[in-house]
């Protein structure tokens, strides 16, 4: 009956030849899956098979727990590749350190639209949605896990979502299969831990058809955020003029319900994060609804969010790097710091041609003279007390000023490139050229990341 359950799942994602990975944790959920697996693999031969086992270095039996998961993919002969990662903990818990480190870990090591399989099952579920309910989640967070899920350039699946604890039991001590157990599993400080050890068993003996029923509400849930979802969608091309951005204008021609659902919306599609009620509420009280002058920003995870110009924005935390700096020769693409793109300067005759904007009005080349032999071409970011004549204006001003004339946000003044010839400004990168350094030998040419 269980293998039934894994063939139909994975044969409703599987209409071509794919590779198919098993994360395998060596746990009792895991193995079962490899078990399940090696029946597949013998029947469909035409997919690519392969075992991951990811060494968080976490328990001192984490290499015999590597080393054993290796012998049981050797057994089943199904290739394996252990991965060892750095679990980072800034300040987020151990437990979403260790989940984002092996997530990582596996989708570096997978092909492209692989099929990733996880052994999370129907009590994990319910301790899903209990956790969720414990922090107060709307539908959203109460849908708990999705069966289907992208995981970076591949696919995340839960093929025994349906399946409770107790069969994988069954059929674990059917098939006499041997697992290991990991000792954090019984430490109830962790709060999935007190709820699977603790609260679920003496509810489940109450209520036996609890965790089918909170499977049902978590479902139910889903379809009511698929649901929403859908709907919200239509107004997209209205509040959102750029993914990054959400014009307030716009959003303040909705009810405050629908303001919430399209900023909540919103957030998910650009950061990736779940904003809670709290984290919502204060987003409305301190940023749209801060004064004109005022530079509000909201911290959400490793992200800012900021207004200006009547818009919210989407914004990453970025390093200073206004210390950077670097050379710069005519006819190569220089790769800038932390996520400011690709930056180059190429003679007007050269192969490369290049429009002035790109399809969101971003000024992409600006036209400048050749440097000359005695002038050397410099990047840099700081715009700390520069002064700067854009050409057809009247004398030099301080690049804060031009910067708030020509409508570019605070965060972006020190991420914008600075050419220099010598020790002058010669142009602001995606702005304008200086009095002085106006020609048309070369395309200065900067393609930003974000």
């Amino acid at each position: 009956m269980l293998f039934s359950v894994f063939e139909n799942v994975l044969d409703a994602h599987l209409s071509s030849s794919r590779q198919i990975v098993l994360a395998l944790s060596g746990g009792i959920d895991s193995r079962v899956l490899l078990d399940l697996l090696s029946t597949y693999r013998d029947v469909h031969p035409q997919h690519r098979y392969l075992v991951i086992h990811i060494h968080h270095g976490l328990s001192p039996h984490a290499d015999s727990w590597m080393t054993q998961c290796g012998e049981w993919a050797s057994d089943v002969g199904i290739p394996f590749k252990g991965v060892k990662v750095r679990v980072k903990n800034n300040g987020e818990g151990i437990e979403k350190a260790a989940r984002t480190a092996r997530y990582q870990g596996i989708e570096d090591n997978v092909e492209p639209n692989a099929l990733i399989l996880t052994g999370q099952h129907a009590d994990d579920q319910a301790e899903t949605f209990l956790l969720a309910l414990k922090r107060g989640s709307g539908p959203a967070g109460l849908s708990a896990m999705p069966a289907l899920r992208p995981m970076g350039q591949a696919f995340l699946l839960r093929p025994l979502l349906s399946v409770t604890r107790r069969d994988i039991e069954a059929y674990a001590e059917q098939r006499g299969l041997s697992w290991v157990e990991d000792e954090s599993n019984l430490d109830c400080k962790f709060d999935r831990n007190f709820i699977r050890q603790r609260w679920l068993p003496p509810a489940q003996s109450r209520w036996p058809g609890l965790v089918k029923a909170i499977n049902r509400t978590a479902s139910l849930c889903a379809e009511q955020e698929a649901l929403l979802e859908e709907l919200l969608q239509e107004h997209d091309a209205i509040v959102c003029p750029d993914s990054m951005v959400i014009s307030l204008h716009a959003l303040n021609g909705y009810s405050a319900k629908m303001q919430s659902a399209l900023v909540r919306r919103w957030l998910k599609q650009t950061t990736g994060l779940s904003a809670s009620q709290a984290q919502l509420s204060m987003l409305f009280s301190s940023v749209i609804a801060a004064s004109d002058d005022a530079k509000p920003k909201l911290y959400l995870g490793g992200w800012q969010v900021r207004r200006f110009q009547s818009q919210l924005h989407a914004v990453p935390k970025y390093e200073d790097i206004s210390d950077w700096r670097a050379s710069l020769k005519r006819g190569v693409f220089i790769e800038l710091p932390n996520e400011c793109g690709q930056l180059g300067i190429f003679d007007a005759e050269s192969a490369f041609k290049f429009d002035n904007f790109d399809a969101q009005g971003n000024r992409v080349s600006l036209q400048l003279r050749k440097p000359k032999l005695d002038e050397k071409v410099s990047i840099r970011f700081d715009p700390e007390g520069v002064l700067a004549h854009p050409l057809g204006r009247q004398g030099k001003r301080k690049l804060k000023k031009l910067y708030q004339e020509y409508g570019v946000p605070s965060w972006m003044r020190r991420r914008t490139p600075l050419l220099y010839f010598g020790e002058t400004v010669a142009a602001v990168a995606g702005l304008f050229v200086c009095e002085g350094f106006e020609g048309q030998d070369c395309d200065f040419v900067w393609h930003k990341t974000h």
